[in-house]
């Protein structure tokens, strides 16, 4: 059975994938939401797809659980699909690091997506239905030099979308990790000279999430890697 999903909240909102998946679920006639922690810069998105902005931490406890019930009224009940977009970033010599730097970035990257998961499942389980779909990286899968804190919120991410799978699939609710190993295009990133779709187009990678919504039940995906392909791995 294929399911049906109405309502969609993407958490660290912003240009990029964020603003391609919202456009793909609207067309696709999905209600979004759309939390960050900033969301001066998503007006012109919200307008565009007729999306709900809330302001979030996702690393601060009370602020993801009021998130959920101040957003259903606007979407017309509790989202069914749930989008963990945030990432930290935090680069530079191991021995240089700032620890509380480290430690924020290990929360956004990681914490955060307990707690969205936490406060999306309990929604979702008593209906038995609804998608958890996390967004990884590279780094997911191996750390380079020089960033370590990203690597390390990666890796428990994924740990936390694996822990997930097993532990909610079985009770409808579709979980599902996207490694995106390689850079995301953008106005500020084109493709380099010569070397067309060398960089991952945002809109095809939204089309990706969107086909693991559209997976029959027998035969979920909880993870899948997408990368140019022209990307070394």
């Amino acid at each position: 059975m294929v399911p049906t999903y109405q309502r969609a909240l993407i958490v660290g909102a912003g240009p990029g994938l964020s603003a391609a998946l919202a456009r793909l679920f609207a067309a696709e006639g999905l209600k979004v939401g759309l939390a960050a922690r900033n969301t001066e810069k998503l007006g012109g998105l919200a307008a565009e797809t007729g999306a709900v902005l809330h302001a979030c931490d996702a690393t601060d406890p009370g602020a993801v659980e009021a998130l959920f019930p101040r957003l259903e009224p606007a979407l017309g009940g509790a989202p069914d699909v749930v989008v963990y977009n945030a990432s930290g970033r935090l680069r530079g010599a191991t021995v240089d690091l700032d620890p509380e730097a480290v430690a924020r970035a290990l929360a956004v990257s990681a914490y955060g997506g307990f707690l969205v998961a936490q406060a999306a499942a309990r929604r979702m389980l008593p209906h038995r239905h609804g998608a958890i779909l996390f967004t990884g990286a590279s780094a997911s899968v191996k750390g380079f030099a020089g960033s370590a804190p990203f690597a390390m919120g990666k890796f428990a991410l994924r740990g936390l979308a694996q822990s997930l799978a097993r532990e909610l699939q079985p009770q409808g609710i579709h979980v599902a990790h996207i490694v995106i190993d390689g850079a995301i295009r953008s106005a500020a990133r084109p493709d380099p000279e010569g070397r067309p779709d060398a960089t991952l187009d945002p809109d095809a990678i939204a089309k990706s999430y969107l086909a693991l919504l559209r997976q029959d039940r027998s035969a979920w995906a909880d993870e899948i890697a997408l990368r140019p392909w022209v990307e070394s791995f």
